[in-house]
């Protein structure tokens, strides 16, 4: 019995781990996806819904996670400014 909720938890754990690394995955998708629309002069409707795409995913994979309260221990590149250089 005290077996069978370790593993629960192990398995728990490993696919939490797993739907982290989805998300840090998805968000960098996204942010590079906006970041060659954003490059591009010429961006057409279909590199704009490819960049709405990426965001609907992340966002969509980031409810299921505040669903299963999984908390992330590390910051993601992309939420740090690195315009300004207030944290010295």
């Amino acid at each position: 019995m005290f077996f069978n909720r370790l593993r629960r938890q192990n398995v728990k754990r490993e696919y939490d781990d797993r739907l982290l690394d989805l998300i840090n995955n998805l968000k960098e998708e996204w942010d590079h996806a906006a970041q060659t629309q954003e490059a591009v002069a010429d961006s057409d409707m279909e590199m704009e819904q490819e960049t709405a795409l990426a965001r609907q995913k992340y966002f969509f994979i980031y409810k299921e996670a505040r669903i299963r309260k999984i908390k992330n221990y590390q910051i993601q590149p992309s939420v740090i400014s690195y315009d300004h250089d207030d944290f010295e």
